[in-house]
Order: structure tokens, then C-alpha cells, then sequence
């Protein structure tokens, strides 16, 4: 009796344990994988609009996790460090590097701050200054850049309000900048009341209010005070002797924009009542024309609050919007309204008006182009030359027109009408450089005849970027130069179009991307870097673009990556990681067209599954998972069918390969890649074992739509019960990892996601296991956590699928 007691006590005892927290400190992976979390970030690359210096910013690696533990406030769609009055755990850069074009004379800036917090970075429209912001613990700075000196200094003691991200810009003198300031009136912090006076009500009458499911809102008046204290800032002019002047009064301003002649200032201002359901950028707002005193001189629009859209991706507001300054002009401005009344599902012949109206704005507003789809942009040109962008989601369509804005109604001319999903045929981009204002207009040659376009030149070889001319006359491309196999090389910059010149960064398999100066008419290339190779010891992997097709014909592809040394008639099969993320596709052309290239160097990210490989464990990263839905038939109808025969597929390649043992394979993603890691846990028995980061998996919880899906929970309730796992979790065997950012700020991938998903597989007797990560984001940014990351990995990959046993 007493034995069985016992034998009792102890079972339920391991029972206990097995459903307890785990109390533990981070963990630290094998030393490879620390060494190559903890290289150094290549730098950043700037440069000048003049084209006579390059500027090199140093990137700081991973942040430790103090960093990100700051405090921080979640309001209105954004997240607010209040120490600094800007944005809650930035990025920085930390040192400024001039060379010439070719690479020479260089030079460290001096009179820099002594531990550089770098953002916000802006040339001078003469390429002679450079201003930034310098974050320090309690506040934002203002700087700027002698470049012929390469020297810093401080510009003004007033504190820099950078919440709205929208901080500083230089004026078209290049004497002048115009920057949000912290007010010197603003007063105490907002104290949250000790007692609530009230309920808080929310109340819809009637009004459709359909809105997808964000983070960070305000929840109670309390949050209003302090959005308002914190987003509240006065715009500021000063010179480059430090003079200052204040413009207007303080505001909640979204954002800012100066005329090209530095005459007038378009100003975006916040107003209330501040919405609960959406973020900043939805709710009420003026647009008005301040001059340079600060004085009201036109209203453009009083716009109502957004959150009563019509449903889809084509849908928006009415009234006047992407208000703007034309590039090309003094002072006209120029903006688009609906002629659908915002919604998509409206049939009519146009959607989009755009109309222009001229300083001193007291004329009535000028019709210009209409559009049959949606506005979609405008790169300035000459005073008879522009170019206009339109697009329609639910067709993948896309068509770039040309058209004479120096005329009333004019008509158009089709320069490209395509499927924005068929990237072999994309023409690539059209190319911009500054004019007299420090504005970007269309990159022309000598005589205005010549347009030029960069693109990635996707094909069925790989990606192959390019640069092609365009004829203004003809409409006819000519091509000036194209990446040539063993190596992968981009257009970072066209540099000189009448003797044709490009800027370049180029890598292979076996040489680590640098940046070159490339004479387009001779074919000479000149090395302007020499940057050292943080991934050395990645270079030792085998790696191969791979391609293999789906059941239903759909080509596929991902990139293998295999151990160092291996060889698979001596050392046999090997565990493997499959790595994706869907994409959905109207077209299964489309969908089976080969991304990437076969010639990049192997260069990862700190939460990088590539790293596996390194453990003796073969990665198929970025494996092809499309979700294909022709017609009238939507991708999402057969989601989690695609999913089971795209993976298949993959295994069944490496498999028949040699190099997959197909007993030991693993699934993971992030975001939506986590979503179908679990959508296959649930419905194939196809791995060992899957590991889900940052996921949503009850699509209940996101009912008016999620990724590209814009039918809502009622108009598709069979098809957001079927995509999602957590309906499922009583199907999930496989033993399952979960990882999520305890402060995921992502529309829908709340972290209860992840909790509830855990929740039901554990009442099921599952096996998993839930890691949040405290402190972290969508994705995983500190030291501490990219490294505790690829433990779990390593721990859960090894048992359960490195040594499993058949």
C-alpha cells in the first residue's frame, strides 16, 4: 500500500513539473553561433546629393537587453520613450566616415559626440552640410556637418521632439533647417488620477466602423493627456549660426513639409477627439499652409476621423489626400481625392482625381489627371513631363503613365501596364536625382530626351539587376548593363548619365559585398571599399539555390545550406530545417517564378535559421510556399492544401537529394511563417518537430481581415475556421516551440497569440513549449535574446529531431 502511495506521489509530482513555469536565466548556444550573433553590422552607405562624397555610418551590433528594458508608452499606434521624447528603443548609428568617389581621401568626423546616438541624417540640398539627431539619456540634439572640414558640432540647446519620426528638414537655401522641438511651456508629465472619475464608453450608433486589429491604443483619458504632452511640439527654424525663430504656435503635428522655394510650409495637425480603435494617422486632422511667420494662409482639408473605411485593400478616405508639394514647381501644391467615394466595390470608370493649385492658393483647385485605378504616386519631371503610378490590388494590376502637368485635364500616356506579382517582366524603377531646390525629380540626360530605370532583374536564372534607358520619345528601353554570373551586383546610385557611371555593390559566393565605381561605357570597374567579412566563418557551408516543382506544377525554389566538410555518400542524410513564409499569388506564373540569387554571399541575421547549419543540421531557408488563387477562385479557399503539398514537395526534393533524412526534418517561421508552421503541425504528419516565432494563430481574434486576406470573419467564417491551428490544437502531436516578443507591437500577433495557442495544446496533453522573450518586439533585437533564441532552438531541434529515434 505504502509503495503505491508512493509510486502515486511521485507521478504526480513529474505531472506537476510538467506543466510548471520554468524559472531560468538566458542561455547561451554553442560558441560558433555566438561569435557570428555578435559580428559587427556593416555600415550604412549615404551619398552626397552632388555625388562628390560618400558617407560611411558605423551600425552597432544587436543591443543589449537594458537597451530595449527602457520604459516606454504605447499610445495612439506608437511607442514613446519619455526620457528622450522620441522614439522608444531606435536604432543608431555611431560613427561618420567621408571618402571620395573612388574611395580615397578618407575621413573620420571629428567633434562628435563621445558615445554618437546618430539618427535622422540629411544632407544640404548643396551637399555642404549634413544634419542629424544625437539621443542622449534625457533628451533628442540637433547637430550638423561641416563635410569639407568633417567636423560636428551642436547647432542648437533646445531638445528635438522626434515621436512622430518626421524631426528635421533642411530648407532649399541650405542655410536653414526646420525641426520639431520639445515646447519650453508644456509643463509637468500627466499624473494618472488615483480614482477614476468615470467609466470609460465607447458607443457606435449605427456607424460602420470596420477596423483590423492594432496595438498600442489609447484606452482612457489619461493616455489622451499623455499622447497629446508627449506628441505636442513647436517647429522651430534656425541657421546654421544657431539663430532661431519659432513658427506658429505648439501643436500635435504629425508631420511637416517645406515649399521648394522655402516660401511655405505644409503642416499636417493632429485634433481631436483622438480615436480608441485606430492609430494617430486616422484620426482627425488638419492640413493647412503656414508661411514662413507661422501665419495661416490656406486650408487644404479638415479631415474627419478614419475608422469607418470601407472594406478592402482599394479602400479610403474621401476628401483631399497625399497632399504634397509638386518637386518641380516654386510652391503648388497637389493631392488626390476619390471619385468612388473610397470604396472599392464601387463601379465606376475612374477612381482617383488629382488636382493642383498654385501659390498664393487663392484660385480655385486645377483638375490634372484621373485615374481608373488607385493613386498610387507621382515622380516629378519638367514642366511638361511627369509620371503617375495606379495600381488595384484585387488585379495585381500596375500601370506607370506619363502626362503634361502644365495642362488642365490631361490625358495620359501608358508607359507600363502589367501584373505587379510577375516580377521577370517588372521594368524596374525610374531613377531621380536633386534639382535646384534639393527636391528628387526624374533623372534625365543632357538634352531631357532619356529617362533611366534600375530594377532586380528577376529571372529564371536568379536575380540580375540592371540598368536600362528609357526613350521620352519612342517609349522604347534600351539596356546599359546587366549583372553578369559568378557575381550579384546592384545599382546603388547612378552617378553620371551622359558618360554613364554607376555606384555598385557587388558580392559572389566567395567574396564578401563591397562597393565599386563601374564605368558603364568601358566596362571598368574601380573598388571603392574594402570592408572587412563579419561571416568569415559562414563561408565554410555549402550553399545552392535548388529548385524542384509542386504537385500541381508550380515551380518552387529555396536556398540549401549544408555543414561544412559534408558529404553525403560518407556522412549520410542529415536533420533539416525547413525555413518559409507564405505569399499569396493570383497567377501560379507568378507564383512559380524564381526570386533571388544563386551568386550572394552568405550573410545573416542574428536570429538567422542559416545558423543551424553550423550544427550540423542541412536549412532550406526561404523554401517557396505560395498560396495560389486564379480567377475567381481566393488564395486562402485551399490555404492550409497548398501548405501540405508545398511542403512535401520541398521534403521529397532533399529527400531524393540525399541529403534529408526524411524521419528528422523540422518546420519554422516567423510572423506569418509561424502561422503555417502551425497550420502543418495541425494538419500533416509530414515533421519531427516545429518551431513557431511571433505568430497568430486564432483568426477570430483578427475578424476583419489579416495579411492579404480583406474578407472579414463573416463574410468567410468557414475559411478563417479552417486557416486557423488553434481550432486544431487537439490535432497537434508533434512537439511544438513557441517563441514570442512578451512585447510584440505587430497588427494582430498579439503575444496571447501565442499563450492561448500553448494554453490548448497543453489541456491536450501536447507536447510544447512557450518561451516570451521579455522586453522584445515583433522581431528579437537584444544580445540576450538572439542568443537564448538559438538555445531553445538547438535544445528542442536535438532531441526532438536530431536524435529522435525512428
Amino acid at each position: 500500500m505504502y509503495k503505491a502511495s508512493m509510486i502515486f506521489f511521485l507521478a504526480a509530482l513529474v505531472s506537476l513539473a510538467s506543466f510548471a513555469q520554468e524559472s531560468s536565466s538566458f542561455r547561451l548556444p554553442p560558441q560558433e553561433i555566438i561569435d557570428l550573433v555578435e559580428a559587427p553590422g556593416t555600415p550604412s552607405v549615404s551619398i552626397a546629393p552632388n555625388h562628390s562624397v560618400i558617407a560611411f555610418i558605423e551600425n552597432p551590433g544587436n543591443p543589449f537587453l537594458e537597451d530595449l528594458a527602457r520604459e516606454e508608452l504605447r499610445l495612439a499606434g506608437i511607442r514613446i520613450d519619455p526620457l528622450t521624447n522620441g522614439p522608444a528603443a531606435a536604432s543608431y548609428g555611431t560613427n561618420i566616415t567621408f571618402t571620395d568617389l573612388e574611395g580615397k581621401n578618407e575621413r573620420i568626423v571629428q567633434g562628435l559626440p563621445k558615445t554618437p546616438r546618430i539618427r535622422n541624417m540629411r544632407w544640404s540640398p548643396d551637399s555642404r552640410h549634413i544634419a542629424f539627431t544625437h539621443t542622449v539619456e534625457a533628451g533628442i540634439e540637433l547637430w550638423v556637418i561641416d563635410v569639407a572640414h568633417a567636423r560636428a558640432r551642436k547647432l542648437t540647446s533646445r531638445q528635438v521632439n522626434d515621436v512622430m519620426g518626421n524631426a528635421l528638414s533642411w530648407l532649399s537655401d541650405s542655410k536653414t533647417i526646420l525641426f520639431t522641438a520639445v515646447p519650453e511651456t508644456r509643463g509637468e508629465v500627466p499624473v494618472r488620477p488615483l480614482v477614476a472619475g468615470g467609466p470609460i464608453i465607447q458607443e457606435n450608433l449605427g456607424r460602420r466602423a470596420a477596423v483590423r486589429t492594432y496595438q498600442d491604443m489609447i484606452s482612457d483619458p489619461y493616455d489622451e493627456d499623455l499622447f497629446e504632452y508627449y506628441a505636442q511640439s513647436q517647429l522651430i527654424e534656425v541657421d546654421l549660426d544657431g539663430n532661431e525663430k519659432l513658427i506658429g504656435a505648439p501643436s500635435v503635428m504629425w508631420y511637416f513639409n517645406v515649399s521648394p522655394d522655402a516660401r511655405y510650409i505644409l503642416v499636417n495637425q493632429i485634433q481631436k477627439p483622438y480615436s480608441y480603435i485606430v492609430p494617430f494617422t486616422r484620426f482627425p486632422q488638419t492640413l493647412e499652409v503656414l508661411n514662413r511667420q507661422g501665419e495661416r494662409v490656406y486650408m487644404v482639408a479638415d479631415v474627419p476621423v478614419s475608422d469607418d473605411l470601407p472594406q478592402g485593400f482599394g479602400a479610403t478616405r474621401e476628401g483631399p489626400r497625399s497632399v504634397q508639394w509638386r518637386n518641380d514647381a516654386p510652391a503648388t501644391l497637389f493631392w488626390v481625392e476619390a471619385l468612388d467615394g473610397g470604396d472599392p466595390a464601387n463601379e465606376v470608370e475612374y477612381r482617383d482625381q488629382l488636382y493642383f493649385l498654385q501659390a498664393p492658393f487663392t484660385a480655385q483647385p486645377t483638375e490634372s489627371v484621373t485615374l481608373e485605378l488607385r493613386y498610387g504616386g507621382i515622380t516629378w519631371g519638367m514642366d511638361d513631363y511627369a509620371l503617375v503610378y495606379e495600381s488595384w490590388r484585387r488585379t495585381r494590376r500596375t500601370v506607370t503613365s506619363s502626362f503634361n502637368p502644365g495642362q488642365v485635364q490631361p490625358e495620359k500616356s501608358v508607359i507600363f501596364d502589367r501584373s505587379f506579382e510577375d516580377r521577370y517582366n517588372d521594368p524596374g524603377r525610374f531613377q531621380t536625382a536633386s534639382n535646384e531646390y534639393g527636391q528628387s525629380v526624374l533623372l534625365t540626360d543632357r538634352r531631357q530626351r532619356k529617362l533611366f530605370l534600375t530594377g532586380a532583374g528577376a529571372s529564371p536564372e536568379g536575380n540580375r539587376p540592371f540598368v536600362d534607358e528609357f526613350d521620352i520619345r519612342t517609349g522604347e528601353t534600351n539596356r546599359l548593363w546587366r549583372s553578369e554570373a559568378p557575381f550579384y551586383e546592384f545599382v546603388v546610385e547612378i552617378i553620371d548619365v551622359n558618360r554613364p557611371s554607376v555606384i555598385t555593390r557587388r558580392e559572389s559566393n566567395d567574396m564578401a559585398p563591397n562597393y565599386f565605381m563601374r564605368d558603364l561605357r568601358r566596362n571598368r570597374l574601380t573598388q571603392i571599399t574594402h570592408l572587412p567579412d563579419p561571416f568569415e566563418a559562414l563561408q565554410e557551408l555549402q550553399s545552392e539555390m535548388v529548385h524542384y516543382t509542386r504537385e500541381d506544377g508550380i515551380s518552387l525554389d529555396g536556398t540549401l545550406y549544408l555543414p561544412a566538410g559534408y558529404n553525403k555518400e560518407t556522412d549520410g542524410p542529415l536533420p533539416t530545417m525547413l525555413w518559409a513564409y507564405p505569399r499569396e499569388f493570383k497567377s501560379a506564373d507568378a507564383a512559380g517564378q524564381v526570386s533571388g540569387s544563386p551568386y550572394t554571399y552568405t550573410r545573416v541575421g542574428a536570429t538567422s535559421p542559416v545558423l543551424l547549419a553550423t550544427q550540423g543540421y542541412a536549412v532550406l531557408n526561404n523554401a517557396s510556399f505560395p498560396i495560389v488563387g486564379e480567377d475567381d477562385k481566393e488564395p486562402n479557399d485551399t490555404f492550409v492544401e497548398q501548405l501540405v503539398a508545398s511542403a512535401e514537395a520541398a521534403i521529397n526534393f532533399l529527400v531524393e537529394k540525399g541529403v534529408t533524412d526524411r524521419e528528422r526534418v523540422a518546420v519554422s517561421g516567423h510572423s506569418y511563417g509561424a502561422f503555417m508552421t502551425a497550420n502543418l503541425l495541425a494538419h500533416s504528419d509530414l515533421f519531427a518537430a516545429g518551431i513557431a516565432r511571433s505568430g497568430a494563430y486564432n483568426r477570430s481574434l483578427t475578424p476583419f481581415g489579416f495579411q492579404g486576406e480583406e474578407r472579414t470573419y463573416w463574410d468567410a467564417p468557414e475559411v478563417y475556421h479552417h486557416m486557423s491551428p488553434f481550432t486544431y490544437a487537439h490535432q497537434i502531436e508533434t512537439p511544438m516551440l513557441i517563441i514570442h516578443g512578451a512585447d510584440d507591437n505587430n497588427s494582430g500577433t498579439f503575444p496571447m497569440q501565442s499563450e492561448r495557442l500553448y494554453d490548448a495544446m497543453r489541456g491536450h496533453g501536447a507536447t510544447v513549449r512557450l518561451v516570451m522573450l521579455p522586453h522584445e518586439g515583433h522581431g528579437y533585437r537584444a544580445r540576450e535574446s538572439a542568443l537564448h533564441m538559438h538555445w531553445e532552438w538547438l535544445e528542442w531541434l536535438d532531441r526532438y529531431v536530431k536524435n529522435k529515434e525512428n
